[in-house]
């Protein structure tokens, strides 16, 4: 299979396993497209192998936040996902964070756990490498598997036990650094979800079991959204229902309207919680022995893709944001004796090349939801013309081929690869 940006794919070479009928498993709408379009399948509850469309779209999110993320000075790394109990033990958290911590024992008796969140080994990290204010600030980031033995896991990948998370931590000499270091994180993050073609709320929030001074999600809107949140009709205020249960803003007066949302990332400022704790210093500049600041700022990636499908679907499937279909260009091939020498445009592009009836070409194309579909055959192919069809709105375009390169950056508001 073809693995490079603007390349062609052929569908019969792919495994895309399209289901007819709604799997009853499934309780919400992404859950029940990512199955029928052949994006996942369940190995074990909240446990979910990814197939080639749904890891391609998942590489698309985890590309924009990657590029986001160096964009703002951040710098990758990768911890390890099983963590020792004594790290959790030095900030308490080994007691206070419940059975959703998945704890083992080793060959040797040892403690550990699968970590849900980092914050105890990026601070062990810079508390070894870090001990002068020069070498501030510093955020780290990285994109990895976690897990959280969740009580109920339910809605695919919206809510499962392993899933792909960017999280990163900052740190800073003092509260003025530590501001400016959670700015741009959160200056990233419109910036990541406005180029992954989501409409979305940044609202003031709990900070929950990650701790620290103040918080905000991001919340994708969706009338299937879990939250409910309350956004200021005049200015950009914006809380979830446990923030602000008033009907008035309190910033500037006028009436909250209320959504429904999906909570997408969050970035906190965590102060001096862990770093008190675990005893993580620099000196200042006057040689005095100063806790680091920090900062803490998640986004969940495989939750990401079903938030955006909770927003762009209609009834007869997936309608994908251009940034984040797994194609960009569908190729229906009425009769395969007809298929092209198909040319990639610069653009990603699957062509069905399938022995299989048109209705079945037409159903999968509008299931898998890829932004354009070129129709090729019958009365239209004879006229020397091809239809091109908008996935949004349904809207067709009867055109010369060498026409749809031009009618693609269009309609995807994307230049070429």
């Amino acid at each position: 299979m073809n693995t490079q940006p603007g390349g062609v794919w052929r569908y019969s070479s792919l495994l895309i396993p399209t289901l007819r009928e709604e799997p009853g498993e499934a309780e919400i709408v992404s859950h029940q497209l990512m199955l029928r379009a052949g994006m996942l399948r369940k190995l074990a509850a909240g446990i979910y192998t990814l197939l080639p469309l749904g890891l391609r779209v998942l590489n698309k999110v985890e590309r924009v936040v990657r590029e986001e993320m160096n964009r703002a000075g951040a710098q990758e790394i990768l911890m390890p996902m099983v963590q020792p109990a004594e790290l959790w033990q030095e900030t308490g958290r080994w007691q206070q964070y419940g059975k959703e911590l998945l704890r083992f024992k080793d060959r040797h008796d040892r403690d550990f756990c699968l970590g849900p969140t980092h914050e105890e080994v990026v601070t062990d990290l810079v508390r070894r490498e870090v001990r002068s204010y020069r070498q501030l600030p510093v955020t780290l980031y990285q994109i990895q598997m976690k897990f959280r033995d969740e009580i109920r896991p339910r809605f695919g990948v919206m809510r499962g036990r392993e899933f792909l998370m960017k999280d990163a931590y900052s740190f800073d000499l003092d509260e003025a650094g530590a501001r400016v270091s959670y700015q741009k994180m959160n200056d990233a993050y419109h910036r990541i979800f406005e180029r992954c073609g989501l409409k979305f709320k940044p609202v003031e929030a709990d900070s929950g079991v990650i701790g620290g001074a103040y918080s905000q999600e991001f919340m994708v809107l969706a009338e299937t959204g879990e939250d409910s949140i309350k956004a200021c009709s005049q200015c950009s205020y914006a809380a979830n229902v446990e923030k602000q249960p008033g009907a008035a803003c309190p910033r500037c007066q006028a009436p909250l309207e209320t959504h429904r949302g999906i909570e997408v990332g969050h970035i906190f400022m965590l102060g001096t919680k862990y770093s008190e704790a675990m005893k993580a210093a620099v000196l200042d500049p006057q040689g005095h022995e100063q806790p680091m600041v920090m900062g803490c700022y998640g986004i969940g990636v495989s939750r990401t893709v079903a938030a955006a499908i909770e927003q762009h679907h209609d009834d007869k499937g997936i309608r994908w944001p251009a940034p984040l279909a797994p194609f960009h260009l569908h190729v229906v091939v009425l009769n395969p004796k007809d298929t092209p020498r198909a040319a990639a445009l610069g653009y990603d592009v699957v062509l069905d090349d399938r022995d299989d009836r048109a209705g079945i070409k037409f159903n999968d194309a509008d299931l898998i939801g890829v932004p354009a579909q070129v129709i090729i055959g019958g009365r239209t192919l004879k006229e020397g013309l091809v239809e091109l069809k908008r996935r949004s709105d349904g809207v067709v375009r009867k055109i010369e081929p060498g026409g749809i390169g031009g009618v693609l950056a269009e309609w995807l508001g994307m230049p070429a690869v």
